[in-house]
């Protein structure tokens, strides 16, 4: 890993772990293993820092996600052509809690971003508003096809992201307050969701 990298690294766990407010240049040298000057260096300050951390969280979850419901468009045509949108929501909760167990600091650092609010929050909306179109255009077409109730299908996105965010994080919080959640603990949870989730979309 480069110190481009390693700067990045110690950023994202500080930001998405103690908080923006809380993280100094100082202490994310110091995880870093290098001297502040250096993260000056490459970042400039604090807030080109958090815009390269954000940056980098979204553009990896964007793609982790993607992969998830291999990335295709929506068909065009009739039923037969129609995604299995329920198959693509199941995928989408999966991935994300694979990043709650495997990278919390990611999920810490966007319900960071959330609660700072614009600038930041500005910045992982504009980042994520390509796979949020794609994610309405699915959900429309899976509406068309009778495969999940017709509504708002941002207001579906935004809940469902409330929804998951908020399940997926418990397991961040837990850990922030030394506790450590079991494996079985963290698939209870994302069943439940997604019984939850399916009855809400699934008529």
């Amino acid at each position: 890993m480069d110190t481009r990298d390693r700067i990045l690294e110690a950023a994202l766990a500080s930001f998405g772990g103690r908080g923006y407010d809380a993280s100094s240049l100082d202490s994310i040298a110091r995880d870093s293993g290098i001297r502040k000057q250096t993260v000056l260096y490459y970042f400039g300050s604090k807030d080109a820092l958090m815009e390269a951390v954000i940056d980098r969280t979204v553009a990896d979850l964007t793609a982790a996600l993607l992969a998830a419901t291999e990335a295709g468009p929506p068909a065009a045509g009739g039923e037969a052509e129609s995604p299995d949108v329920w198959a693509g929501v199941e995928a989408i909760v999966r991935a994300v809690f694979r990043f709650a167990v495997r990278r919390p600091e990611m999920l810490g650092l966007l319900r960071e971003v959330t609660r700072l609010g614009p600038p930041w929050m500005d910045r992982v909306r504009d980042g994520f508003e390509p796979l949020v179109e794609r994610a309405r255009a699915y959900l429309e077409a899976g509406m068309e096809s009778g495969r999940i109730r017709r509504c708002d299908p941002r207001l579906l996105l935004v809940s469902t992201y409330s929804t998951v965010m908020g399940v997926a994080t418990e397991v961040e919080v837990l850990r922030a307050v030394g506790v450590e959640p079991t494996l079985r603990d963290t698939v209870i949870r994302r069943r439940e969701l997604l019984r939850f989730l399916r009855s809400a979309l699934v008529g």
